[in-house]
């Protein structure tokens, strides 16, 4: 039993039901996830449109002549819509494939080993919803998250939006505030910033992406400058409210104030939360189950995905520890092979130290393993290099040499712990480094790959020198 159709619960289903379990998958929006298709796909879809756009403005280096490029909206909908339905559609189908079924409506635990789903037949003239319990053996809960809402703000999914409030774009703001600096927040500058935006970021401490490498929060702060980007450092909002065009507070006002405890303010035509999520544990029968949940309403597992119930697992954003897509499939391939079974073999627990991650700003970012800050703050002996793009004949070909590359290695044995790169195709490169980290490949290993030229991916075996 599978409750949450994201990207943990459909690889569950799938691996699970190709080793021979029955399976019941029960959603209540989106085959493929909400937090997925309604937020993770669009906003990296609006992204790349607004890439296109810069680079089409740079592309006068290159020796090119053009006018500047024009948002088609309706198009760009349409687009959005299109990828979501074929993503959406193509999950159902390999599930269906699978023989795995799919219960379109509500789950809620009833019992340790029953769940009641609750669901809506749309050929039922009377339009009246049906209850269905289910039986099962094991359960995974993958119920995912949504975006949080402080109490001092009330979005209203016109001009104080929430990042899912975001698209399809009905309009692209005049100007616009976004609160919280993580990658939510960067990620919706630049997206804000490529289509001309008026873009101010309220920034609560004194770099953006606060934990990410310092060099790397430099280059992008430098490139949100360059855009004409406002930096409000060292700010918290602490309210946001709708004016009219004299700064009174007004519910139907077309201006938005956000003030900060600091006695800051910035006035914009929008305003967008991104200030992280919160887990959708609640009203699902956790407590029926017996699941435990902590106090910031995440359950906790063990290094199987197992709750403090042995046969109910857990996986996704609910469990608090990697709020990545990547993350939770291989959880939920890793849930499915200990519930059938599988775990008794020889396998490789997850490691969410050696899980990449990138950033879709411009340019990207991306990192893997150990960063350098963390290294120097435990005490840990490690080498670092370091090569610019701007020494690669690929950069220069592609006119955009910013950023670097990053490796970081053990001194003495020459391992690869981590590296960092900002640049172009940041997303696909580091997974190099992400193989050599998991693999335990060294600097040598790298450096004596034959890689192509000219190639991006050059900068890394130069940065293993």
């Amino acid at each position: 039993m599978i409750l949450g159709g994201g990207p943990a619960g459909n690889v569950a289903a799938t691996y699970a039901a190709r080793l021979g379990a029955e399976v019941t998958v029960v959603e209540r929006d989106v085959i493929g996830g909400a937090a997925h298709l309604w937020d993770c796909i669009p906003s990296k879809s609006m992204i790349a449109t607004g890439g296109a756009m810069s680079f089409m403005r740079r592309s006068q280096g290159m020796g090119l002549e053009h006018e500047s490029p024009t948002i088609d909206t309706d198009a760009l909908t349409a687009r959005i819509g299109r990828i979501k339905d074929n993503m959406s559609d193509n999950t159902t189908e390999l599930l269906e494939s699978q023989n795995v079924r799919l219960l379109r409506g509500s789950g809620r635990f009833t019992g340790p080993h029953t769940m009641e789903v609750t669901t809506h037949d749309a050929q039922d003239a009377t339009n009246e919803a049906s209850i269905e319990v289910v039986e099962f053996d094991a359960a995974l809960v993958s119920t995912g998250s949504r975006p949080r809402i402080p109490a001092w703000c009330n979005p209203d999914g016109e001009r104080i939006l929430t990042t899912r409030d975001c698209y399809p774009p009905t309009v692209f703001p005049e100007s616009v505030t976004v609160v919280g600096s993580g990658v939510t927040g960067v990620e919706f500058v630049h997206m804000f910033s490529s289509f001309g935006s008026e873009v101010t970021l309220v920034v609560s401490r004194q770099q953006v992406l606060p934990g990410k490498d310092p060099e790397v929060a430099a280059v992008l702060e430098q490139e949100f400058m360059d855009r004409g980007v406002k930096l409000l450092m060292g700010a918290r909002a602490e309210s946001i409210e709708r004016v009219d065009a004299d700064g009174e507070p007004d519910p139907s006002g077309d201006r938005v104030v956000v003030r900060c405890d600091d006695g800051r303010s910035v006035t914009s035509s929008h305003a967008v939360l991104a200030i992280g999520s919160i887990p959708n544990t609640t009203d699902i029968g956790l407590d029926a189950a017996g699941v435990a949940v902590n106090d910031w309403g995440y359950v906790d597992v063990n290094h199987h995905c197992v709750t403090n119930v042995d046969h109910i697992y857990a996986a996704g954003d609910i469990i608090g520890k990697l709020p990545l897509s990547s993350v939770a499939s291989i959880q939920g391939r890793k849930v499915a092979e200990h519930a059938m079974g599988l775990h008794t073999r020889s396998h490789r627990h997850l490691d969410y130290d050696k899980a990449a991650s990138a950033i879709f700003t411009e340019p990207e970012i991306a990192d893997v393993g150990l960063a350098e800050a963390e290294a120097f703050a435990s005490g840990r002996k490690i080498r670092v290099t370091k090569v610019p793009f701007s020494a690669t004949a690929k950069a220069m070909i592609n006119n955009d040499t910013r950023g670097f590359v990053k490796i970081i290695s053990d001194p003495a044995t020459g391992v690869i712990l981590g590296g960092s790169i900002v640049g172009r195709h940041a997303a696909e490169l580091i997974s190099v480094i992400a193989v050599a980290v998991t693999a335990g490949l060294t600097v040598t290993d790298l450096v004596e790959s034959i890689l192509v030229h000219p190639a991006l991916s050059e900068a890394l075996a130069e940065a293993a020198e």
